[in-house]
């Protein structure tokens, strides 16, 4: 069986417990910066896509995939913001006037919307938004009333297909806003709990919108569009050839119109820019198997194995599964090895702490528990661990 990768950047609500399967397969897209380079050379050396008897040549690829000014504001949404900011001096409270003004139900009311996406003023007038067009959208106000806001790219957990051999990989955007030398918030419209970030960094206009050109390219992919999907792919990596997933996005669109070479070639140089790609690692896979190549297949198979395996996140949702199905002793040995890989997290310690609860084993419990409120580094993390730490130690007490 082959699976078929491809991205559309929509954000992520988070999964709990038993629910971290119920996410497609999506691809990752990662930022850069740089104009010529091994990047750009390779992009001009790719061939025209063959579709539908036309060829499409690289110079068309602007002029049928223009780059709209992601931040553009109307006069109505000029007045929006003015109207509820105005007169306030300090940046923190018009930064949280500003988060309330737009997510309120009494005010803008913006809803959440993966598959919502767009300019600010598409965001704003429709009155929905994922996570980079909220992102668009906030940036684009909070820029007019002089707040220092960017875009952030937000690293999530992965987790696996059932059978362990795909990862699928949760994609999140946010706006970042400096209130002072120390203060920076995270603002967001569909907020991921903490304990599934794993990183952040801020990011640059130009990668916002080889995003926009990207959701484009695999929203028309989905739909066999093929010639729509290559030009808005290859706009992407003109605006961020560094971004290594994009790259493998590129390559899908060539696998699809049975240009193999040209898709080896893209996901071969998506290793090049990030060697740790898995995305770039699982094509190459189905690639190979579709032209019964297996001695690469075979490689690329071992690869991906290898990474999985000295990957905590991995070993958490294989115990994840086996908590499902209540099989805690199971679920207990994967985040035994899950934590000697990731021993400084702070959720797969608690996660682990509910195991040995479940297992009855409450001294066990609390010695996770308490490592984990050890490590915790946000105040609702350490409040939702100690309310469990507690919780056992009162029955356990109440036991005696």
């Amino acid at each position: 069986m082959t699976y078929q990768w491809a991205v559309r950047f929509t954000g992520s609500n988070a999964p709990d417990w038993g629910r971290r399967l119920a996410y497609s397969l999506l691809f990752l897209l990662l930022t850069a910066c740089g104009s010529f380079s091994p990047s750009t050379q390779l992009l001009s050396e790719l061939p025209p896509l063959q579709y539908q008897g036309e060829s499409l040549e690289l110079e068309q690829v602007k002029l049928r995939a223009p780059t709209p000014d992601l931040l553009a504001l109307d006069e109505e949404m000029l007045d929006f913001v003015h109207r509820y900011t105005a007169g306030i001096n300090s940046r923190r409270q018009r930064l949280h006037t500003l988060h309330r003004a737009v997510g309120g139900s009494a005010t803008l009311g913006l809803e959440y919307d993966p598959f919502a996406g767009g300019t600010a003023l598409e965001a704003f007038h429709s009155q929905s938004a994922n996570c980079l067009s909220y992102a668009n959208l906030f940036i684009a106000l909070a820029r007019e009333v002089g707040l220092d806001a960017r875009y952030q790219w937000v690293d999530v957990r992965p987790s696996w297909t059932r059978m362990g051999e795909r990862v699928a990989v949760r994609l999140h955007v946010n706006a970042s806003v400096q209130v002072s030398a120390r203060d920076r918030y995270m603002v967001d419209l569909d907020p991921l709990p903490a304990r599934e970030i794993t990183g952040s960094q801020e990011i640059r206009d130009e990668d916002a919108q080889a995003l926009y050109h990207s959701n484009i390219a695999m929203d028309a992919l989905s739909q066999e569009e093929l010639d729509i999907a290559w030009v808005h792919a290859m706009r992407a990596l003109q605006l961020s050839p560094q971004m290594s997933h994009l790259w493998v996005n590129l390559g899908v669109v060539y696998r699809r119109a049975d240009q193999h070479q040209a898709a080896e070639a893209a996901y071969l140089h998506a290793l090049e820019v990030d060697s740790f790609d898995r995305s770039a690692m699982n094509n190459l896979m189905v690639l190979y198997d579709l032209l019964g190549r297996e001695v690469e297949y075979l490689y690329w198979k071992s690869r991906v194995d290898s990474y999985r395996d000295i990957n905590p996140f991995y070993h958490a949702w294989l115990g994840d599964q086996a908590g499902e199905e209540h099989d805690w002793h199971k679920a207990r040995g994967h985040y035994e090895e899950a934590v000697s890989l990731e021993p400084e997290d702070s959720e797969l310690l608690f996660s682990l702490g509910i195991i040995h609860r479940e297992l009855g084993q409450p001294k066990a419990a609390l010695r996770y528990l308490g490592k984990a409120m050890s490590k915790a580094t946000l105040f609702k993390e350490h409040e939702i661990y100690r309310a469990e730490y507690d919780r056992i130690n009162r029955s356990l007490a109440a036991a005696q």
